[in-house]
């Protein structure tokens, strides 16, 4: 989670209160350290308090304001909203909002049980537009916001193994069009960010093997690996005032693929 020498850095988010969800590992977290080094006041909600604890431990000593964790379970919509709650007490309105949490895990079409799928749509969709409503009020009395959503390419290639999440995936290319709709008279933002196959930890750990590799840069017009920071650098421009006529796109970060 190196900072690349002559990187962006964007005025507005400096002191800006950026919230992220899942920011404990992968993507997330490389968006907290980006955001960290901007001098955004950035907190993140996740379950796993290890990787957490590792984080702030590492952006307090670099960051001008260390980044704040608060463990969240976001299947729990009475919990996600005490967060924000808590959160917007201290450090007030949310200025920016990236709904990054999620789970890719495998699975088959026809294992899937309506518990399963449930459970698929609670952890993959459901909170991203809870989210959204709980940082929204202080957004309109604020007069300004960027909110950003994490997608997939993977409803657009379309990839096989794990029907639910794709359809939540997709689900949230259209919350993120109706609700830049609806907030756009109060100078709100919302767009997505479809990413590819980003070489985070988690995925190579799980599914990156060499022949998968092999088959990605195949396909990609970029014939190379895609990094966390890729994403993230992404998210600080869609977050700044510097993208600020910008509102209901999905942007794919993926190389080429689709």
């Amino acid at each position: 989670m190196n900072s690349t020498p002559g990187s962006a850095q964007y005025p507005s988010l400096r002191n800006a209160f950026v919230l992220i969800t899942g920011g404990a590992s992968g993507i997330g977290a490389v968006m907290v350290a980006e955001f960290a080094r901007q001098g955004s006041r950035v907190a993140f909600l996740d379950v796993a308090r290890e990787e957490a604890a590792s984080l702030t431990a590492t952006l307090g000593t670099e960051a001008a304001h260390a980044p704040l964790f608060r463990f969240c379970d976001l299947t729990d919509i009475a919990e996600l909203r005490s967060a924000v709650a808590e959160l917007e007490t201290q450090f007030g309105p949310v200025r920016v909002l990236v709904n990054n949490a999620a789970n890719d895990h495998r699975h088959n079409w026809s294992e899937v049980t309506p518990e399963y799928w449930d459970q698929s749509m609670n952890v993959n969709l459901r909170h991203q537009f809870f989210a959204i409503q709980a940082v929204a009020k202080g957004m309109i009395t604020a007069g300004k916001g960027s909110i950003i959503n994490l997608s997939s390419i993977s409803w657009m290639i379309p990839a096989t193994g794990l029907p639910a999440y794709i359809t939540a995936k997709a689900g949230i290319v259209g919350l993120t069009r109706t609700l830049a709709r609806e907030f756009g008279s109060h100078n709100i933002r919302v767009n997505a960010v479809s990413p590819g196959a980003i070489m985070t930890e988690r995925q190579r750990r799980l599914w990156m093997t060499p022949e998968y590799l092999k088959e990605i840069i195949e396909r990609q017009s970029l014939k190379r690996e895609l990094a966390p920071e890729e994403v993230a650098r992404l998210m600080l421009f869609l977050a700044s005032d510097d993208s600020s006529a910008i509102t209901g796109q999905n942007f794919v970060v993926d190389g080429g693929w689709v």
